[in-house]
């Protein structure tokens, strides 16, 4: 019955269905099966980066086969067959998300939370590289966010600024500095800073002075923590940055520019309070 009914549809007779189902493949369909074979084959060799115009090329001038551009592009696409495409690329930031230099190599301030300054550092460990992002207070050199993650984006920029919002609850115009990294510029960085007051600020490109807060305490990082030790893990470098960051650095170590006080008695002295 699902045979006469289909033949009725279609408007094809019952014997000439039966007929096209003893037939086997027509020529051409053979032709592109073994094509379809020698392009996978193709393929494999090129480590999967061909795409059909190289496949084509080698088929032409490395198996001297005779066939169509056309006709590989069809059957790479049947078969799910693709070529690896250029390196993503960055997308420039918006004029709009480009922030002016409000430092211009003026850090000092009498106040917390007046300007913080933010940048991304990396470190290799035997499973791969381990990316930090901190917020740094200018006036008392505490770390009031930081992020740690295995690729540098703008997730990791903007969960360290969140920490810090969250954390200190910095008054409408603290400002917030950085360097023109991509990460900085993004959407999601930009819309966090001004929905909380912040006001965003990128220094000068090429301007190595820039960020000369934040530089120079990756450089004290980098001695007392980073160099110190062979990483065997993302898991064991991130422990150990937590453990600087927040117990040695915020509580611990002295600091020539603070009377030799942690940032942590800094901000805890009379004279000074956290907004």
């Amino acid at each position: 019955m699902a045979v006469q009914a289909a033949t009725r549809v279609l408007e094809v007779t019952v014997s000439g269905c039966y007929a096209w189902r003893r037939r086997g493949p027509t020529a051409r369909q053979v032709r592109h099966a073994l094509l379809t074979e020698t392009i996978r084959q193709v393929r494999v060799a090129s480590r999967g980066t061909y795409g059909y115009r190289r496949v084509h090329a080698e088929l032409r001038l490395g198996h001297g086969l005779l066939v169509a551009h056309g006709t590989v592009e069809m059957l790479m696409a049947r078969a799910g067959l693709r070529g690896i495409t250029g390196r993503p690329k960055w997308r420039r930031a918006r004029p709009d998300l480009i922030s002016s230099d409000l430092v211009d190599r003026r850090f000092a301030r009498d106040g917390v939370d007046q300007l913080w300054v933010t940048d991304i550092t990396e470190h290799p460990t035997r499973e791969g590289k381990v990316y930090c992002a901190v917020v740094l207070d200018v006036c008392s050199r505490r770390v009031v966010g930081w992020s740690i993650d295995a690729s540098p984006t703008a997730a990791l920029v903007t969960n360290a600024l969140g920490m810090a919002i969250d954390s200190r609850r910095p008054p409408a115009g603290t400002i917030i500095h950085s360097d023109h990294g991509v990460q900085f510029g993004s959407w999601a960085f930009t819309t966090r800073a001004k929905q909380s007051g912040l006001v965003p600020s990128m220094g000068s490109i090429g301007d190595f002075y820039v960020n000369a807060v934040i530089e120079s305490f990756w450089s004290r990082m980098q001695v007392e923590l980073l160099d110190r030790h062979r990483w065997r893990t993302r898991l064991e470098l991130a422990n150990a940055i937590f453990d600087y960051l927040e117990i040695f650095h915020n509580r611990r170590r002295r600091h020539s520019a603070l009377g030799w006080l942690t940032p942590v008695e800094f901000e805890n002295r009379s004279t000074i309070t956290v907004a």
